[in-house]
């Protein structure tokens, strides 16, 4: 089970990055993952919620089973959330042009048996491509706020026991 996710994560990143034009490859070491025992519909309500309740918007939700159901996978609860901060992301993409391929951050949502899995690029990544130290701070909270949000992720189910 383990190996699926991680190749399943492997294809939602490497797909992620196709669609972002990504230029170097994105390590293991580099990805933020979290588990959840509730089921995929409830368990995407506890992700936007939190994401909310950590000041972000969810700026759009993209399906992404139709090209994995053509590889053999047998489920439909395979998503990407875009999130993000538009005034943030604005400033960003403005100073660093570079950067807009990669932005808003997305983080990927999938039904893995009876539990559901988010995984996304860690913020830090980011760092490398901007030079003032006050913008690597906002990568700085970002990666703060993800522990955060993919702990209330983790943690919804169990507070239901």
């Amino acid at each position: 089970m383990i190996t699926r996710v991680l190749s399943l994560a492997a294809f939602v990143l490497a797909a992620i990055a196709a669609s972002m034009s990504l230029s170097g490859a994105v390590l293991a070491s580099d990805l933020i993952m979290a588990r959840s025992h509730e089921k995929f519909p409830e368990a995407m309500l506890t992700l936007q919620t939190s994401i909310k309740e950590h000041g972000y918007k969810v700026a759009r939700v993209q399906r992404i089973d139709i090209g994995l159901t053509g590889m053999g996978y047998k489920t439909d609860k395979y998503r990407v959330v875009f999130v993000g901060k538009k005034d943030e992301i604005q400033y960003l993409t403005r100073k660093y042009p570079h950067l807009t391929p990669y932005m808003p951050p997305k983080v990927s949502i999938f039904a893995e048996d009876n539990d559901t899995v988010v995984v996304t690029v860690n913020p830090e990544i980011y760092k490398e491509m901007v030079d003032d130290e006050k913008d690597k701070q906002i990568f700085d909270r970002w990666e703060d706020d993800i522990y955060s949000v993919f702990y209330d992720f983790s943690q919804a189910a169990e507070e239901v026991y």
